[in-house]
């Protein structure tokens, strides 16, 4: 066996310890130097003895401890500002457009800071990413600030107001609402935090690494999980995340043979903007290099007169000016069953009331997670079972008035910034 090379895991370094304490042994049985034993020891791994001297001195450094400092997997790197920030920074950053105050990257920062010290996130990789999230540093009425991007708050004025025109005088639903969500959990999925005694320190005995995933899909009512919709399978891939597992033809196959038959009859579906969920049915429309006669039959075929002498760059614009909109796939599944799509405007999963299903699901399992797919597996139908239809009503409830308060913050941030809204 040999190390060289290779980044060290928390169990390899393991691995140097014990034999480095067990060559300790026998070097005060025989009585020998203190570097015979490290000498043995990177002898018997194929790697330095620097390397033993280092690790070593980690170990004693930490109280007997390893830190949790397993290799990065490969794939897709996680972004150094999680997502789950993001509905409490634009709720900061609101608060203080709504009050007409002045707001930078740095008070960004600094709120962070207040709420937790390990967000103290480099100034940079915080702008990059606020912009990243549709923010943008500009002039408002009164004064310089951070706010959001126009297209963020278009987008989120149109599916308000869809949602709005979904509700009775009374406040009740005109069609019933379906929320429906793609998640994963990965079999090491555990509680981060433990009781430990001060001489054995905070070191616990879990496997490096996240294992093995389970993709899930499902979608709720007001009535809690739709019956039959539940899909649950094994990621072929250890990185990323569900995005990268999902595709058109899976995600479609469920929608087609598990939700719809299972949903209320002209229900409106709510969605998020995957590119699985978008995908767009296929026209004859012709492409900038085609030849001038598939631009002349195509605006034969549409109905649009065109001249001899026009060029082919003026065919083509032409054929733009009457492009048929792009329709969706899913859109015209869903409409020929009676339903309706609705998609949740970018950056907003708190506007989805399915996304703190999951995060109950996700506490459940990881107090009961024993580092097995099996026990993942069986842990799986108890962790669904502990949302019910209360738990929907009052999280469907929770997103509603986070609903209401965008739309009326809405109107007074665009008085104080002078944005307009429509």
């Amino acid at each position: 066996m040999s190390f060289q090379g290779k980044e060290f895991t928390q169990g390899m370094k393991q691995l140097v310890i014990n034999l480095k304490e067990f060559y300790d042994v026998e070097r005060h049985d025989k009585k020998l130097k203190a570097p015979w034993a490290i000498e043995q020891t990177a002898k018997g791994l194929g790697i330095g003895e620097a390397t033993v001297r280092r690790i070593m001195a980690e170990y004693n450094k930490n109280q007997q401890s390893i830190p949790d400092d397993s290799i990065k997997l490969r794939g897709k790197p996680e972004y150094a500002v999680p997502q789950s920030l993001q509905s409490i920074v634009r709720q900061y950053i609101r608060s203080q457009n709504l009050k007409g105050s002045h707001v930078s990257v740095d008070l960004v920062r600094n709120y962070l800071i207040q709420i937790n010290p390990d967000y103290n996130f480099p100034t940079t990789t915080l702008w990059r990413t606020l912009s990243r999230w549709g923010f943008t540093y500009g002039t408002g009425k009164r004064r310089s600030a951070l706010k959001e991007r126009d297209y963020v708050i278009l987008a989120r004025r149109r599916y308000l107001r869809q949602k709005r025109l979904n509700r009775n005088p009374d406040g009740s639903f005109i069609r019933p609402e379906v929320y429906l969500d793609e998640t994963f959990i990965n079999k090491n999925h555990s509680n981060k935090f433990t009781w430990y005694s001060d001489e054995d320190g905070p070191y616990v005995n879990k496997p490096a690494g996240k294992g093995e995933r389970l993709i899930i899909v499902n979608a709720i009512t007001h009535e809690g999980w739709v019956k039959n919709a539940q899909l649950v399978f094994q990621a072929k891939k250890k990185t990323g995340d569900y995005h990268g597992q999902m595709d058109w033809n899976n995600f479609s196959r469920w929608f087609t043979d598990q939700l719809l038959p299972n949903i209320p009859a002209n229900s409106t579906i709510i969605m998020d903007n995957a590119g699985y969920h978008n995908v767009t049915e296929e026209n004859s429309f012709p492409k900038a290099n085609a030849r001038k006669e598939k631009l002349r039959k195509w605006l034969d075929d549409n109905g649009v007169p065109w001249g001899e002498d026009l060029l082919k760059s003026e065919l083509f614009a032409l054929c733009k000016l009457f492009e048929p909109k792009s329709e969706f796939k899913l859109d015209k599944i869903a409409e020929a069953e009676g339903h309706a799509i609705l998609r949740t405007p970018q950056y907003h999963p708190e506007l989805q009331p399915i996304e703190m299903c999951w995060g109950v699901m996700k506490n459940y399992m990881a107090q009961h997670c024993d580092f097995t797919l099996q026990k993942l597996r069986k842990n799986l139908p108890l962790a669904f079972a502990q949302v019910t239809s209360e738990t929907c009503q009052k999280l469907i409830a929770k997103t509603l008035a986070e609903e209401n308060r965008y739309w009326l913050e809405d109107s007074e941030i665009d008085i104080n910034q002078g944005v307009d809204v429509c």
